[in-house]
């Protein structure tokens, strides 16, 4: 006699729990908000991401258009608002240069670095559209072109060509990016550069050596403090490598957080920590260096 009484029991459970779910899932529903569409004159194309400033805004860059139709760097409020900073190809011969295909960088100290893939002075018969550039640029939109590259076939020149990757700023201040071509090899180039415009080749690619070749994705600094990145093609069966490259620079650690509320948990990574057991975090403000006033533990 209790059977039926058990079996509605059960039903009714789980059309609560149904229907739970239903509210849940209802409730978190993706949102899609078209925040701006370009029209060509405030830029065309964006192939590279963007990245967020504190005060909430974010920065971009489009491959097209502006006001001559080689690509932008623009500012983008959370609701959609978007200003124009920069057109390139602004300056005679497009020494300023033109297509930026990646994301920018921002420094430590609030400017702006990127990349692009083509123009600049030319100052070689092997760049007659120029081989790209890195430049920098201030939150007021003032850009400051620090190298142009001049190298995009194998004609002896050690600077390559046409950077299709970010940079990244590294725990030595200066800033580490690949070219997909030029130099001897003619496949491309890892580099370094200060902010100051001092540019330094770390490795040449070699296509006639079927090494690793045509790097156009960002590096990363691991906590060992050496480089990582991948190439497209190159490797034993040509099908592209991941590498890694060590310039001297001492291991470090990360907080896997960049900002929080007072008292939240901060994870830290870091290589080789066996056998440390504590330590303590540093804020450094413009007066002042603060100290964590408990240290965290390494945990296995």
């Amino acid at each position: 006699m209790h059977s039926i009484p058990k079996r509605l029991n059960t039903l009714q459970f789980a059309i609560v729990m149904v229907s739970a779910f239903m509210a849940t899932a209802w409730a978190q529903a993706p949102t899609f908000t078209q925040l701006h569409s370009f029209d060509g004159t405030d830029g065309q194309s964006s192939y590279a991401g963007l990245i967020q400033t504190a005060n909430g805004d974010f920065f971009g860059t489009t491959q097209l258009g502006g006001a001559h139709g080689l690509g932008t760097v623009f500012q983008i409020t959370p609701t959609g608002t978007l200003a124009t900073l920069y057109s390139f190809c602004s300056q005679g011969d497009c020494t300023d240069g033109y297509y930026p295909e990646t994301p920018l960088t921002r420094a430590t100290g609030g400017d702006f670095y990127g990349t692009t893939s083509r123009g600049g002075t030319i100052d070689s018969t092997d760049c007659t559209r120029g081989c790209g550039t890195v430049f920098k640029i201030t939150p007021t939109a003032k850009l400051t072109t620090l190298y142009s590259f001049s190298c995009s076939s194998n004609l002896g020149c050690s600077d390559g060509g046409y950077p299709r990757a970010a940079l990244i700023q590294a725990t030595d201040g200066d800033f580490y990016g690949t070219t997909a071509g030029g130099d001897v090899g003619n496949a491309g180039t890892i580099f370094k550069i200060t902010a100051n415009s001092t540019l330094s080749t770390l490795y040449s690619f070699n296509f006639a050596a079927k090494g690793a070749e045509t790097p156009v994705a960002p590096l990363i600094q691991g906590t060992d403090a050496d480089f990582y990145g991948t190439t497209v093609v190159g490797g034993t069966h040509n099908l592209g490598t991941v590498f890694s490259l060590s310039v001297g620079l001492g291991p470090f650690v990360e907080t896997q957080v960049r900002s929080g509320k007072v008292g939240a948990a901060v994870k830290i990574l870091g290589s080789n920590l066996s056998g440390a057991t504590t330590g303590y975090v540093e804020v450094t403000t413009p007066s002042v260096t603060l100290q964590s006033n408990s240290s965290f533990s390494v945990e296995p």
